[in-house]
C-alpha cells in the first residue's frame, strides 16, 4: 500500500489480494501496490459504511482495465479496444446519426481516454474517474453522449435551431433525445420516482439507507415488527426501480436503453435524495395505518 494511505481507505491484505487476483490486473500490467492505491481511491471517494462489501460489488475486472489503460499500459489498451471500439462507433453513430460526426465523436472520446493533456508533467486520462460502481460499456456511452451536448452547447451560441434545420442538421431533431444526455435524464427519473412515493415510504427509506437505522429501530418508530419493515423495504425498492424505468421509457428510451442508463450509481448524480426523501416520521403512522404506495395495509403478523 502507498505510504501515504490512510487507515480509512486501507485494504486488508486477505480483500487485496482477492480482489487483485479477480480483478486481472496482473495480466494487465498494474501491478499490486498500484492497484492498492486504485482501491484507496475509490473508497476515499464512496466513504461506504461497509468497506469490504462495497468493494466486492464493484465492477473490479472493469476497474483494473480502465486504471491500467489510464497508465498508460500497452497491454490494458489492446484489450480495451479489441472490447469496445465497435461499440464505441455504434453508440456514437446512434448519437449522431451520421458516419463522418461519428467517427469524430469516438475519436476525440478515445483522445480523451488515453489522455492528450498533461497535469504537473503527467498524462491525464478521463479513464481516471471510472469508479468501477457501473460497467465500463455504460460509462463509457454516458461520457460519450456528454461530450456531444458540450459540442451542441458550445455551436448553439453560434447557430439557431431554425437554421440548422433548414441546413438539413440532424442533431436539432434530436436534441430532446434520450442519448444526447442520458444522465439528466435518469436525474429526472430518479427524482421523479423519489418524488412520487408515499409519505411513509420516504421516511422508511430514508431512515434505514441515508440515517443507516436498524430494521428493528425503524419498525419500533412505525411499532410494527422488524420483518414488516424488510418487506416494506424490499417492496418500496421494486417499486422505485419499477418508477425510474416507466419514467424513463416514457422519454423516450427503449427499454434495454433504459437499464443500461440505471447502471449510473445514483450517489454520482446530482440529485439530492436527502432533501427528496423527506425524513420526519409522519405523527400518524401507527401498525393500523402503515401501507405501502399501493394501499395495501401492512399490520403486525401474529406471533411476531
Amino acid at each position: 500500500m502507498a505510504a501515504g494511505s490512510s487507515e480509512t481507505t486501507r485494504v486488508s491484505p486477505a480483500l487485496l489480494q482477492e480482489l487483485y487476483a479477480r480483478s486481472g490486473a496482473a495480466d494487465l500490467g498494474l501491478g499490486r501496490e498500484a492497484f492498492a492505491e486504485v482501491l484507496a481511491s475509490v473508497i476515499a471517494k464512496a466513504a461506504p459504511a461497509d468497506r469490504d462489501g462495497f468493494l466486492r460489488g464493484l465492477r473490479i475486472e472493469d476497474l483494473a482495465l480502465a486504471r491500467a489503460c489510464a497508465a498508460g499500459s500497452e497491454k490494458a489498451w489492446e484489450v480495451f479496444l479489441t472490447r469496445f471500439r465497435e461499440k464505441l462507433h455504434d453508440a456514437a453513430r446512434g448519437i449522431t446519426r451520421e458516419d463522418s460526426s461519428a467517427r469524430e465523436l469516438a475519436d476525440s472520446l478515445y483522445a480523451d481516454l488515453y489522455g492528450t493533456k498533461e497535469r504537473e508533467g503527467r498524462r491525464v486520462s478521463k479513464l481516471e474517474h471510472y469508479n468501477g460502481r457501473g460497467s465500463l460499456d455504460g460509462w463509457l456511452r454516458t461520457v460519450m453522449a456528454q461530450e456531444w451536448v458540450n459540442r451542441y452547447r458550445k455551436t448553439k451560441k453560434f447557430t439557431s435551431l431554425e437554421e440548422e434545420e433548414e441546413s438539413g442538421a440532424q442533431f436539432s431533431a434530436a436534441v430532446t433525445n434520450h442519448q444526447a444526455a442520458p444522465e439528466q435524464v435518469v436525474i429526472a427519473a430518479v427524482d421523479g420516482a423519489l418524488a412520487a412515493l408515499s409519505v411513509e415510504d420516504r421516511y422508511i427509506l430514508a431512515a434505514y439507507f441515508l440515517d443507516e437505522r436498524t430494521l428493528a429501530e425503524v419498525g419500533r418508530t412505525l411499532k410494527v415488527h422488524e420483518s414488516t419493515i424488510s418487506r416494506r423495504v424490499e417492496k418500496i425498492a421494486v417499486a422505485v426501480r419499477k418508477g425510474i424505468l416507466e419514467q424513463l421509457v416514457r422519454s423516450g428510451m427503449s427499454r434495454r436503453q433504459s437499464e443500461e442508463a440505471m447502471e449510473l450509481d445514483v450517489r454520482d448524480l446530482a440529485v439530492d435524495v436527502r432533501a427528496r426523501l423527506s425524513h420526519q416520521a409522519p405523527g400518524s403512522l401507527s401498525r393500523s395505518n402503515v401501507q405501502d404506495s399501493d394501499g395495501e395495509a401492512f399490520t403486525e403478523e401474529k406471533g411476531e
